[in-house]
């Protein structure tokens, strides 16, 4: 009786050690969208503008993009480099060409399914050299409600719009 108890414990403890391991290789699936930066009419340098995902806490969880590949200018965007401070993540692969007064960009941005409706949003922060810095010039909610309507924006950006990349 006692040996069958053992046995079944262990096989239990067996079993949940192994579905433990199994959830530790499944990855949650990627989305892609298309995201257009449409800028202001203003006048000086062209814009460093950071996209960040933040999470329902209101705290940077990770860099998407960098609008702005000169690193020299990578602390104008205050907020964003007290979390990266150039060192937690490697953003060389996710960083293009500024854009400026009037010009838009299209950028591809990726971030797990289970961000969409759990609170997450899309920050876009931006700064322009000796001009003002907004630490949130537009914010996207991951609401599949709403992800794809077009957002205004506060600062040098005017608006954003996501659609889904295909």
């Amino acid at each position: 009786m006692m040996k069958n108890n053992i046995v079944k414990t262990l096989s239990i403890c067996g079993l949940a050690s192994l579905i433990m391991l199994c959830s530790a290789f499944v990855k949650e699936p990627e989305v892609s969208y298309k995201c257009m930066i449409q800028m202001m009419n203003y006048t000086g340098e062209k814009a460093y503008v950071v996209v960040s995902l933040i999470n329902p806490e209101g705290k940077y969880e990770k860099t998407l993009y960098i609008q702005g590949d000169d690193k020299e200018w990578f602390p104008d965007l205050k907020e964003w480099w007290k979390f990266n401070d150039g060192s937690s993540e490697n953003v060389d692969a996710i960083s293009g060409a500024t854009i400026g007064n009037g010009e838009r960009n299209i950028i591809s941005l990726g971030f797990n399914t289970i961000h969409i409706d759990a609170g997450y949003k899309l920050r876009f922060e931006s700064a322009v050299e000796n001009q003002e810095y907004y630490v949130v010039d537009a914010e996207v909610e991951l609401n599949s409600a709403t992800l794809k309507e077009k957002v205004d924006g506060k600062g040098y950006i005017r608006y954003i719009r996501m659609v889904p990349n295909k």
